[in-house]
């Protein structure tokens, strides 16, 4: 007789779930550019999305809080071109980079309140490339370094609280569309028009290493898996059939494997939770998304379950891991482009307990630098911080000079470091006491369980 044997894993049956009408952001107007982005990114009090307008560009803001049907929103304009990417600042949640066809990257402010009327002034201009912008992408450890792509086949590397470029990456044979850091923000990989991933160090400006990840010639996308020191591609083969690869960045030579998707035609936009050590895959014009749980041996990765919408997404984006409702163990939440609107989807560990489940909600990133610009263009590189006892905190108040020779101040900080610390020890103790108690509890109840017990008999 033969078994077959069930591995187990505590996310085997997470499910996802789609918000209700009224939960939902109607009568948004998404932008028909062809560029490969995901059209949305998600912060901490609101999420943007690129916009259809006529003439130039633009990006809509829009606060969580602000279901329903979407009239009189925040629209960010000033791009001569379309709008093509977009990013936050990991450590002020008011500041927005974004990136469009008429090469230049402008760093945008987004008032405390976000305002009904639209804004067409930005903090900053980084002019610099020759050719359409593509992607941007905030280091995750240095305050105010950006890396963006052109089809000048550059990479550029910014310190925007200057406003100057601090490195530039060539040796690219074709335009660059996806590119992400690894977790300490000293190296990122890059995937490419010609087919080829590359790992790039940016502060030495060359190209560590290099290879053909797939043989498709459609969109490729790549993602540094943060926790593992993995890289994920996904891409398409000869056949056209959608793929996705994992590798190790220190040897580049073959993929340590590659996993048959299915044969459907859109691009497959990674997402990767570093504490759970989960692969979110969400196809472009279909309504699935795939997920996955990667381990650090043979066979590296392990199919978890497939959530079908009811419609198909045009862009996918993921909100910040301090938001998730702990309470229902929601462990991801995505905010779906669809065509009339943005639909978010919950993803949730099955769970029926009242107290917090800290094996499934560890330590995450905090969103605190761990060095400045400066620090990090002269090699210091420091582990990001981590945590799960606070909220939203921003980057220390800094001025920046933007295109018309004017000081402005960033968005001011309410709080401290020393706050925090503060504020952490308190939390912590009251977890002591609260834990205490509960043991406390827990004898009483097992007394009197024992006397009901004796009665009884």
């Amino acid at each position: 007789m033969s078994y077959r044997f069930i591995r187990t894993s505590k996310y085997r049956h997470v499910f996802g779930t789609e918000f209700k009408n009224d939960q939902q952001y109607n009568g948004t107007k998404m932008t028909n550019s062809a560029w490969d982005s995901n059209i949305i990114v998600c912060g901490y009090k609101h999420f943007s999305m690129i916009w259809d307008v006529a003439g130039g560009g633009a990006f809509a803001v829009i606060p969580y809080t602000r279901v329903g049907k979407q009239c009189g929103i925040c629209l960010v304009s000033g791009h001569k071109g379309t709008v093509l990417n977009l990013d936050y600042n990991p450590f002020n949640d008011d500041l927005i980079a974004s990136v469009s066809e008429d090469s230049i990257i402008r760093i945008w402010g987004i008032p405390q309140e976000c305002p009904a009327e639209n804004i067409r002034e930005p903090l900053q201009i980084l002019q610099g490339h020759k050719r359409k912008v593509g992607t941007c992408n905030f280091n995750p450890c240095a305050s105010n370094v950006l890396a963006t792509s052109s089809a000048d086949t550059t990479i550029k590397i910014w310190d925007i609280e200057q406003g100057e470029e601090m490195f530039s990456i060539g040796g690219f044979t074709d335009i660059v569309n996806s590119v992400s850091w690894n977790r300490i923000g000293s190296e990122f990989v890059s995937t490419c028009k010609d087919k080829k991933i590359r790992i790039i160090d940016p502060r030495q400006q060359n190209i560590v290493n290099s290879v053909i990840a797939h043989q498709g010639s459609k969109g490729m996308r790549c993602l540094w898996m943060q926790n593992n020191d993995m890289i994920v591609t996904t891409g398409f083969s000869r056949s056209a059939e959608r793929e996705i690869a994992l590798w190790d960045p220190r040897s580049l030579e073959s993929p340590l494997c590659r996993h048959t998707v299915d044969n459907q035609s859109g691009v497959l936009m990674p997402f990767y939770d570093p504490d759970l050590s989960l692969l979110y895959l969400g196809g472009k014009g279909d309504s699935t998304i795939s997920y996955f749980e990667i381990v650090h041996k043979k066979p590296y990765f392990y199919s978890l379950n497939t959530f079908r919408g009811e419609k198909p997404q045009s862009g996918l984006g993921v909100i910040p891991k301090r938001l998730c409702n702990t309470t229902i163990c929601e462990i991801t939440k995505f905010m779906k482009i669809v065509p009339d609107g943005v639909v978010p989807i919950s993803f949730c560990v099955p769970r029926k307990s009242e107290f917090f489940q800290d094996d499934i909600f560890p330590n995450t990133y905090a969103g605190i630098q761990t060095e400045t610009a400066n620090e990090w263009k002269q090699g210091i590189t420091n582990e990001p911080n981590l945590s799960f006892n606070f909220g939203l905190q921003y980057i220390p108040p800094e001025k920046i000079i933007n295109s018309s020779n004017q000081c402005i101040t960033l968005p001011k900080v309410s709080i401290s470091n020393k706050e925090i610390k503060e504020e952490c020890e308190q939390l912590k103790r009251r977890i002591n006491y609260l834990e205490t108690e509960l043991s406390k509890k827990d004898i009483i109840i097992n007394v009197l369980q024992s006397k009901l017990y004796k009665l009884e008999d």
